[in-house]
């Protein structure tokens, strides 16, 4: 954890961070944040699987191609990403913006459910005089709200069209059975990776929140 804050620090700041001198298992995992967030890597000397990664950071940019070639675009795919955990979030975030999706981020349930004009009293008005949202990846795992519940909210409301995909670091096939008998799209393994992401275009639904005035 405290190597994925300073990553996530060096990042933000834009200053370069060089594997050189770290071990073998360190540079893995440094690589692999650098390549979700797009850092530049210097690869000079280093492991075979640091070399992947650095290649597969490579094949990101001809992702949006990908999609385009599908008849998909930022402007018709808009996901809410739902996770507690800020480096989570920028990595899922990063990841779906590399693959022409438009991302709105929260860090709770309840702030995907006001978001969604799903508060309280499932009456919350939206600014905006049309939403649209096509799908939402939520992480299992989050205080006051889990994702299993968000999407039986999610569910049973007039919005149950919407794909859910729930992402966990722990792979307990019950909860993975829970979620899709509960109506989940999908259910990924943390960390999330780019042929994760690419899979969630078989998800895709046009659905419009109306606003309540």
């Amino acid at each position: 954890m405290v190597l994925q804050l300073i990553i996530i620090a060096y990042y933000i700041l834009g200053i370069e961070m060089s594997c050189r001198g770290a071990s073998e298992d360190m540079q893995v995992i440094i690589a692999e944040y650098k390549t979700v967030l797009d850092i530049e890597v210097n690869c000079e000397g280093a492991s075979g699987d640091m070399q992947f990664i650095k290649a597969e950071q490579n094949n990101m940019s001809s992702t949006s191609d990908d999609f385009s070639k599908v008849g998909l675009s930022s402007a018709q795919l808009h996901v809410l990403a739902v996770d507690d955990s800020a480096i989570d979030r920028k990595v899922i975030e990063k990841l779906l913006k590399n693959s022409s999706y438009k991302v709105t981020a929260v860090d709770s349930g309840r702030k995907a459910l006001e978001f969604l004009g799903l508060g309280e009293d499932y009456n919350t008005v939206n600014n905006n005089n049309e939403l649209e949202v096509n799908m939402i990846i939520t992480d299992y795992c989050m205080p006051g709200m889990t994702g299993y519940e968000l999407l039986k909210k999610i569910k049973e409301s007039r919005l149950k069209e919407i794909p859910v995909v729930i992402m966990s670091s722990e792979n307990e096939p019950s909860r993975m059975i829970r979620c899709m008998d509960g109506g989940a799209e999908d259910f990924i393994l943390k960390p999330v990776q780019m042929s994760d992401v690419k899979r969630l275009k078989n998800f895709k639904q046009s659905c419009c929140l109306p606003v309540l005035s």
